[in-house]
């Protein structure tokens, strides 16, 4: 006998939520994998246009008006598709001047969809930054906006030039991940506070935007606490700002100087070392590093402290304000230059 109550009324049989739960995983990833195909495809399309218009010019010595005509030609034989505006076949027509090599489109750069690449396309001149931005945006799913801050502020030329003494303070296996991890200098030019700021003004507005100080620190950075307490002796001491890696699988003390570097901070900063390690640490962390941000340094100074240093530590300085350096900013159109261009394109994916 057929039971009258509505479906949504009659329990599922044993099983069903969990079975229901697995395809609706499964059609999430085919859907995933059918945006990715379809990005691909495109990318490749255009790729491939702007490499006819390179040839053709080339061969036959057309000039840029045939540009204008093929825009006119292509709208009216696919009025459905926005990407063929005479715009968008110059970017094509840049884009494969760009890649001249099909395989790193299909390998690399397809991958990510027509907006990311004419970020990468306007803001970077170099190739091989080109690929490792890209490369690192496949890797952690940067949207585009995320994408235009890191290249905006040159995330991946900072990495690794924080002053450590990694090397012969952590295990060879460790300390290069260590060492890249750190970067100099950091830029907290999210932070609506002034120049003369003190370390405690700059510590409780990171925190106050630590979406954005994580993503500033890098990936595998989790948030532990501000001043965290610490008693030693039956005193009690304050670690400014305590964090957890999750690749080094240790403890990270970051210490705020709102002046110029001098060699005993690192002796506080130590000291911390120390009393996160015997206190707090599990047999499974590694060494708890330190990370000393201060306004400016001397690099001599700097490194003559850390070699003195018995903990793992780094030096890197803090900003403010950005400050890109002048043939960058000659080379980079402004935010909102670099949005208008790109706000009537954000579509294009979506129509392919």
């Amino acid at each position: 006998m057929t039971d009258p109550r509505p479906v949504s009324l009659i329990p599922p049989p044993i099983g069903y939520a969990e079975w229901l739960a697995e395809l609706k995983t499964r059609i999430h990833t085919a859907q995933q994998r059918a945006a990715l195909a379809v990005n691909r495809e495109l990318v490749l399309l255009y790729w491939q246009i702007g490499r006819d218009i390179l040839e053709r010019q080339e061969r036959e010595g057309w000039g840029a008006k045939v540009i204008e005509r093929l825009a006119h030609d292509l709208r009216t034989a696919f009025p459905e598709m926005k990407g063929f505006s005479r715009a968008n076949l110059m970017y094509m027509r840049a884009f494969a001047e760009a890649w001249p090599d099909g395989q790193i489109v299909q390998q690399a750069v397809g991958q990510l969809p027509w907006g990311h690449n004419l970020v990468l396309l306007t803001r970077l001149k170099n190739p091989q930054q080109r690929l490792a931005y890209a490369r690192r945006a496949i890797e952690h799913g940067w949207s585009r906006a995320t994408l235009n801050i890191h290249v905006e502020t040159r995330l991946l030329e900072r990495e690794g030039k924080a002053l450590t003494n990694f090397e012969s303070r952590l295990p060879a296996s460790g300390s290069d991940l260590a060492r890249q991890t750190l970067k100099d200098p950091y830029l907290f030019d999210f932070l609506d506070v002034g120049q003369e700021a003190g370390e405690r003004e700059i510590e409780t507005a990171l925190v106050q935007h630590v979406t954005r100080f994580l993503m500033e620190l890098g990936a595998g950075f989790a948030f532990v606490g501000q001043q965290v307490h610490l008693e030693v002796g039956g005193e009690d001491f304050f670690v400014d700002l305590l964090f957890y890696h999750l690749k080094l699988r240790c403890y990270v003390v970051i210490e705020l100087k709102a002046e110029k570097f001098k060699p005993d901070h690192l002796g506080q900063l130590g000291f911390y070392l120390t009393a996160v390690d015997m206190q707090m640490k599990t047999e499974q962390d590694a060494p708890t590093i330190g990370l000393l941000l201060c306004k400016s340094k001397n690099k001599v100074v700097a490194e003559y402290a850390l070699r003195d240093s018995a903990k793992p530590m780094g030096v890197a300085e803090y900003q403010l304000l950005a400050s890109l350096p002048e043939e960058l900013q000659s080379s980079l159109p402004s935010i909102e230059q670099i949005e208008q261009e790109l706000a009537a394109l954000v579509a294009i994916t979506d129509a392919g």
